[in-house]
């Protein structure tokens, strides 16, 4: 085994185990507040500084990588996460609402710079260790992107299990001590120099991207924030409303995820390559996108009409679907921001491409909530819709070129 792949089996399975942890957060605190009698807005807002401070630790966190190296950036991040967890495992049922919405949301506010910290530098370093073209590149992506959101999902399961099982500050412990060995790991077993190279010295200079960058990051905003418009607080509220329990609503979450990151995992398979990796791929993205608008149009017309059926069994089929067009679509998304970026600071252009993920999944956790609130899922599913429809015009114009000159290794021909 080369010392390439050896680094990307330790960085994914680094990631896997913090994103088993994130995704259990997600559905702890969602469960726990909402048992409280928070309503669906409120909610919402918990998540607000999570995402937000995404959008800092991505743009933040892809220039520390290329300073300071890769590994030092996931220790930071797993640093970080330990310190959320321990800070809401301290929360006192006593406190006030306002009290206790306060003390959550910086609480969150730390876990999201620790997801993004985290996340940034473990794709980063996918683009460091793979040496061997757009086919090596494109199979690493997909693999580790569908294998940790397969992990995600566990950890939804996990999560809603936990909270049954320990209790909200019990649960918290057990997933700092995971985190905690997992820190231990990054720090035994990766080369310090990863991925370190010369930094952006301006702020003009680390946002002068290329043309094919920023319609991706905002193709990005807009596919993240369809998902996040109903997936994180309508979706769970819907069905627990509908007579579904925790464990149920957190099972379900963790199939859909689970089956998401499998797909996206053999999305290379799917997808017709290209010599030049770009050709072939971009068309590609564009199609993906438009199947995916078309998904939850269909739902939202179909729900318009509950007497006909059970409303959410038909959302549950109709969002099972959803997944597939979603999983490729954010495969070959994650390939591209790849094969877009420059070699030598490919963590920076990562760190934008994931800061508008970000802004994308901040955009749709205030829309699931207010649309929730306002108009039910139905709502949730046409503002996804809405947003999908400009997600899949950002990707027409697409180049089918890298525009990097100098400074950049070419992307060689798939395997």
């Amino acid at each position: 085994m080369t010392a390439g792949a050896r680094h990307y089996l330790v960085v994914t399975a680094s990631y896997w185990g913090f994103t088993l942890v994130d995704g259990a957060l997600r559905m702890l605190v969602l469960f726990h507040f909402f048992r409280l009698g928070y309503s669906p807005f409120t909610l919402a807002f918990l998540f607000l500084l999570y995402e937000f401070a995404g959008v800092v630790a991505n743009l933040s966190g892809g220039w520390f990588a290329t300073r300071y190296g890769i590994p030092r950036m996931l220790a930071v991040g797993q640093g970080l996460q330990v310190a959320g967890l321990v800070m809401l495992s301290l929360l006192d049922p006593a406190w006030t609402m306002a009290a206790s919405v306060a003390w959550v949301v910086a609480a969150q506010g730390i876990a999201g710079l620790a997801k993004d910290f985290t996340k940034t530098a473990s794709k980063s370093a996918i683009k460091a260790t793979s040496v061997e073209g757009a086919g090596q590149l494109f199979k690493w992506v997909a693999f580790f992107t569908g294998s940790k959101n397969a992990m995600k999902g566990i950890g939804f399961f996990f999560g809603g299990l936990l909270l049954e099982l320990l209790g909200f500050q019990g649960a918290l412990w057990l997933m700092a001590a995971l985190i905690g060995v997992v820190f231990v790991a990054g720090l035994l077993f990766l080369p310090r120099q990863l991925g370190k190279a010369k930094s952006s010295k301006t702020v003009r200079e680390l946002f002068a991207k290329s043309r094919g960058i920023n319609l991706l990051a905002t193709a990005r905003i807009f596919m993240f924030g369809a998902r996040e418009v109903w997936f994180m607080v309508g979706l769970p509220v819907f069905l627990y409303a509908a007579g579904w329990t925790f464990i149920e609503v957190g099972g379900f979450l963790a199939a859909w995820t689970i089956g998401y990151g499998v797909i996206q995992a053999v999305a290379p398979s799917l997808v017709a390559r290209s010599a030049d990796g770009l050709s072939k791929e971009i068309p590609h993205a564009r199609l993906w996108a438009g199947v995916l608008f078309a998904v939850p149009v269909v739902l939202a017309l179909l729900l318009r009409e509950p007497d006909l059926w059970r409303p959410d069994m038909v959302l549950v089929a109709g969002l099972a679907l959803f997944g597939v067009p979603f999983a490729i679509n954010s495969s070959l998304h994650s390939y591209l921001i790849l094969a877009y970026a420059g070699s030598e600071k490919a963590a920076e252009d990562v760190g934008f491409y994931y800061a508008a993920n970000a802004a994308g999944r901040l955009i749709g956790i205030l829309l699931s909530g207010a649309l929730y609130q306002a108009g039910g899922i139905v709502a949730c599913l046409a503002g996804s819709a809405a947003m999908l429809l400009v997600c899949w015009l950002t990707t027409l114009p697409l180049p089918h070129s890298s525009e990097r000159g100098a400074g950049r290794k070419a992307i060689r021909p798939a395997a």
